[in-house]
């Protein structure tokens, strides 16, 4: 069976959702082919998904335009929903005549809408999974612009018409899509080689690790002005370290990143699906940088906060000293088990179903 998978290319959390699915998919169903469609690049894919797939290196949706991590580009964004809804029917027809060609048997997306919808014009089988769908988040930031109208329905006619739509929690309400299937979170699980780690970066094995990152979109952040934190080493992209003695740039070691947030102290983030709940599943504590006019956020947080143990910081805070201040404040609150993990095998159940 060819199942072509959508992945929006908003940072990695869609990718975090799906992948862990696909792996069981394909030991539950050995015989599944998979064509990846995706903006993402086909080493972040096999970085996740045991190969072998295809790969369409192609944007399936616009998602939103951002400035950074926590901002988004509205005008970039309404220019881009402008132009991807210009000529729905052609571009839908467009999509259809490309699963003909692809001879794909069914489409399962997270979350673009744009396959869905060519799926149900050939009356083939679709399926959603996500914490949210694009058309409540531009809603939020889009809903006013007149424009926006006839993009909103055609987009909320493709994820209702969706088989199933997997509503992975910690999830938005989305109460307007009949087809909803609510399952526990989903994620990927790494091994803690805390002490492995630590002998890979030549530390003791009392130094603390802290991760930080953005979950896949740029961020502006200088270590180099940071001051030197005794007891701490920072796990952050490269372009954060610019020569800091206590940084270490986690993109460029040899080493799974779930295997890394395993066996980490703590995780410095933005809210973000993928980060959040893979953090809370390896009983890592969050600081996060808030987004408060983001709407997923609340459903994020509110979960964080009763999963795991997290703290909230501003973007001032952002520094060693403030930093450090924050961080011992989060190591001393009560450590709390991670919660159970089983969405993957619920979710996987229900796509069988599906397939079947």
């Amino acid at each position: 069976m060819h199942l072509l998978v959508a992945v929006s290319h908003h940072g990695l959390g869609h990718l975090a959702q799906a992948a862990p699915l696909l792996d069981r998919l394909r030991q539950l169903k050995p015989d599944l082919r998979f064509t990846m469609y995706s903006a993402l690049p086909r080493a972040a894919l096999a970085a996740r998904i045991a190969p072998p797939f295809d790969h369409i290196a192609q944007a399936a949706d616009c998602g939103m335009a951002m400035h950074d991590a926590l901002r988004v580009d509205r005008v970039a964004s309404l220019a881009c929903y402008r132009e991807f809804h210009r000529d729905w029917p052609q571009r839908v027809a467009q999509e259809a005549a490309r699963l003909v060609d692809l001879a794909v048997d069914a489409v399962l997306s997270d979350v673009a809408y744009l396959p869905l919808a060519a799926a149900q014009s050939l009356g083939q089988r679709s399926a959603a999974l996500c914490s949210l769908n694009w058309a409540d988040i531009v809603q939020a930031y889009l809903g006013d612009a007149p424009e926006m109208a006839a993009p909103l329905t055609q987009m909320r006619m493709a994820y209702r018409g969706a088989d199933l739509f997997l509503r992975l929690e910690p999830a938005m309400p989305m109460t307007d899509l009949a087809n909803a299937v609510s399952v526990p979170p989903v994620a990927g699980r790494g091994r803690s080689r805390r002490g492995e780690l630590r002998a890979r970066l030549n530390l003791p094995s009392n130094q603390r690790l802290v991760l930080l990152g953005m979950g896949g979109i740029g961020y502006a952040c200088d270590l180099a002005v940071w001051p030197r934190t005794r007891g701490i080493t920072w796990l952050a992209p490269g372009a954060w370290c610019r020569g800091h003695p206590d940084c270490i740039a986690f993109d460029k070691l040899d080493w799974p990143f779930l295997d890394l947030l395993a066996g980490v102290d703590a995780l410095v983030t933005k809210p973000g699906y993928g980060s959040f709940v893979e953090a809370v599943l390896h009983a890592v504590p969050v600081l996060y940088l808030d987004r408060p006019d983001w709407p997923e956020a609340p459903c994020l947080k509110a979960w964080l906060h009763a999963q795991g143990r997290a703290l909230r910081i501003e973007e001032a805070e952002l520094n060693g000293l403030n930093l450090l201040e924050k961080l011992n404040e989060l190591w001393g609150l009560p450590a709390r088990p991670a919660p159970p993990a089983d969405g993957v095998e619920q979710a996987a159940t229900h796509l069988l179903t599906w397939l079947a």
